[in-house]
């Protein structure tokens, strides 16, 4: 599970960078607190919150399936 969350984190990062978004824009465009999204990129948040992760995935313009898919899991 850890390795799983680990890939869609990284997926988050990947997506942001290359949009060329910084944290601290990604936090005010998905209302996700800046606290949190570092925590969440960095690995500190083990279990992130679905609500979180779809705040994110709408605020870079992908849908869950797309963020998911980049991290290479199917659904």
């Amino acid at each position: 599970m850890e390795s799983m969350i680990t890939d869609l984190t990284n997926s988050i990062v990947e997506s942001r960078k290359a949009r060329g978004i910084t944290q601290k824009d990604l936090s005010h465009m998905s209302g996700v607190s800046y606290s949190t999204l570092t925590k969440l990129e960095s690995g500190v948040i083990k279990s992130p919150s679905f609500i979180a992760i779809y705040k994110i995935t709408k605020a870079l313009d992908m849908t869950f399936d797309e963020l998911i898919g980049q991290a290479g899991f199917k659904l």
